[in-house]
């Protein structure tokens, strides 16, 4: 009996280890042939390192595809700490180099991780840093590929481009704007490592490409920015204004032709300028009080309601107008007299406008400031646009409603004062203005493009005609004459603006400022430049800001395709007026023969024969001006 139960537990024991075997067989087999792609993934993937490639940001063009933000190649540090041996020795040869403190690098080298970036002191090395760094030859140090984000014309276009982080990602301007499509894809090397990280050459290294960014192509034209950076430069040394900016647009489409403020900053070195200038793209933040330029809104909403003929109709400015208790004067003393309604806006007329407000209304003025889009954002595609600040209207009386009308008591930024103006003379359609023109990818598709978008018509075409006439016999026979270029038909306003500081008007703080519409019969820019506070000038925006308009806008009109005209109206002169002189042929003459005593020559070159001059025979100059001769032999 005791034998037979003996036989029976060996017998179950064998069936069980039968059994058990069948199933390690079963296991070993289902590991090795049905599931074997999930261990070797895991075994590969606790072999594998992986060094990170950074993708190449997309390139930043202007309208004809100059390059205005671009990707340097660089290298940056990467450390496998398992296969470092001496860390401390390490730690103090790379420090040397990287010029950071030899035991908080050491700490990094200790940490307990497969790979370890050293950032940020060894992020976007320079060649001689990198090169350093690879004779040392140390184990477990390794170079990867980086990218650096470079402007290559610094200043330049730098309040709308904006700038990068060190990882590539948009901070400023443009670069946060439209992040989205700029930043791409990285990359990766792959390598198999043991437990010692020794390289198991059995499986070899696996490169995956990164993706570049796509590429933005701007609305800014080269040839008009360069004109406003060179000018707005050239007054911010002459005047030491508190600051200067420029906006031209084109009043048919939106496009932002060109935008710039100073003091400016280089954003190839960010980290090391002043973080009050970067933040403020001045054109889009600063809300000011615009002062007369805003009397081409007021203006344009009187001449669409019919109010006045401003040819037959009249208005007496006694140099001064009461209104609820208040005098409001004349900048001329003892006013202009009696004017038509034309003069009214040639003059720039206080009292007049005064008038015009009066007959416009509260309600009819309060609703053409919204419609003309003076009251919201203009929606551009730049961040940190400000929005105009306006009365409420159970606070806008008999009192506000006069100082609204000559651009006192309302506060906009220059770029809603250009969209308003602009649709004052485009037919009166408020556009929404834009920087971007298109986008196209690594394939060079268009996957974006920018149209005009149309908000609202705000007045009539025929209005809009009648204004751009009124603008154009401002810079013949107003305060605009300083603006007036031979060939060229030109419509602006001039702007002087007392600064308005929590309320109250600072003594002897203007801002100066001129807008300019050409040609004024078929517009294709409207220019808009002011000028915070300058020094040692008179500071009247006619007399002081309309002369760096012209000097902008004889260069931007060519560079445009805008033809001359052979016939134009005639500029006005008064005894304050500067002469204008039609520049005689020099060209065959002999040095001594280049005389005129109004005007001062540059002789550039060698020899004692004219061969060349600027300007050209025919053309216009002020009296002063300087005529370049080059000489050299027949």
């Amino acid at each position: 009996m005791l034998f037979e139960q003996t036989i029976k537990k060996i017998k179950m024991v064998k069936l069980f280890i039968v059994l058990l075997s069948l199933a390690l067989i079963f296991k070993v087999g289902y590991i090795q042939i049905i599931d074997r792609k999930t261990i070797y993934d895991k075994a590969l993937e606790s072999w594998q390192r992986s060094f990170p490639v950074q993708a190449n940001r997309g390139k930043i063009y202007d309208c004809s595809g100059n390059i205005l933000a671009t990707d340097l190649t660089t290298a940056s540090l990467v450390v496998v700490p398992s296969q470092i041996q001496d860390k401390a020795t390490t730690a103090i040869s790379l420090s040397k180099i990287l010029q950071v403190d030899a035991k908080s690098l050491e700490e990094k080298l200790n940490k307990k991780v497969s790979i370890q970036r050293i950032s940020p002191e060894g992020r976007q090395l320079d060649d001689e840093k990198a090169l350093r760094i690879q004779r040392l030859n140390l184990s477990g140090v390794y170079l990867i590929k980086d990218t650096k984000r470079y402007y290559p014309l610094n200043q330049y276009l730098s309040h709308c481009l904006g700038f990068v982080g060190i990882d590539n990602q948009g901070l400023l301007g443009l670069e946060l704007e439209y992040d989205r499509y700029l930043k791409g894809k990285n990359g990766s090397i792959d390598y198999y490592m043991d437990a010692k990280s020794h390289n198991l050459k059995m499986y070899p290294s696996h490169y995956s490409a990164s993706l570049s960014g796509m590429n933005l192509s701007l609305t800014i034209d080269k040839k008009v920015q360069d004109v406003i950076e060179r000018e707005l430069n050239n007054a911010y040394d002459i005047y030491h204004p508190d600051g200067i900016w420029a906006l031209a647009m084109n009043p048919q489409n939106g496009e932002i032709l060109g935008m710039s403020s100073k003091p400016d900053f280089n954003p190839n070195d960010y980290k090391n300028e002043d973080s009050s200038i970067y933040n403020q793209n001045i054109p889009i933040w600063k809300t000011y009080e615009p002062g007369s330029t805003f009397k081409i809104i007021t203006f344009s909403s009187a001449l669409n309601e019919n109010l006045f003929d401003m040819d037959k109709d009249t208005y007496f400015d006694q140099g001064y107008e009461y209104v609820s208790g208040a005098r409001i004067k004349s900048w001329k003393k003892g006013g202009h007299g009696l004017q038509t309604f034309r003069e009214v806006l040639q003059n720039s007329s206080n009292p007049g406008f005064v008038e015009i407000g009066r007959r416009l209304g509260k309600k009819r003025i309060y609703n053409y400031v919204k419609k003309f889009g003076l009251t919201q954002k203009t929606g551009v595609d730049l961040p940190g646009e400000s929005c105009g600040i306006m009365f409420d209207y159970k606070n806008f009386h008999e009192l506000e409603q006069a100082t609204v009308a000559f651009g006192q008591g309302i506060s906009v930024t220059p770029l809603q004062l250009v969209s308003a103006i602009s649709a004052c003379v485009n037919g009166g359609y408020l556009l929404q203005p834009h920087i971007l023109k298109e986008v196209r990818n690594n394939n060079n598709e268009i996957i974006y493009q920018a149209k005009r978008k149309v908000k609202r018509q705000v007045i009539k075409e025929e209005t809009a005609k009648k204004v751009r006439d009124a603008l154009e016999s401002v810079v013949t026979d107003g305060g605009g004459r300083n603006v007036y270029i031979d060939g060229y038909r030109i419509g602006g306003k001039t702007g002087t603006a007392q600064k308005a500081v929590n309320g109250s008007y600072v003594g002897g703080g203007y801002i100066l400022s001129f807008v300019g519409i050409a040609p004024i019969d078929d517009p294709q820019i409207v220019l808009y430049i002011a000028m915070d506070n300058p020094k040692n000038c008179i500071q009247y925006g006619g007399t002081t800001v309309a002369p760096i308009a012209r000097k902008m806008l004889l260069d931007i009109l060519p560079a445009l395709n805008v033809k001359k005209v052979k016939s134009q109206r005639q500029k006005s002169f008064s005894v304050m007026d500067k002469k204008t002189i039609k520049v005689e042929n020099y060209i065959g003459k002999q040095r001594k023969e280049v005389q005129n005593i109004s005007l001062r020559f540059q002789f550039e070159g060698k020899g004692s024969v004219v061969i060349d001059q600027l300007p050209r025979k025919g053309e216009y100059v002020e009296e002063g001006d300087t005529i370049v001769i080059m000489l050299g032999e027949k």
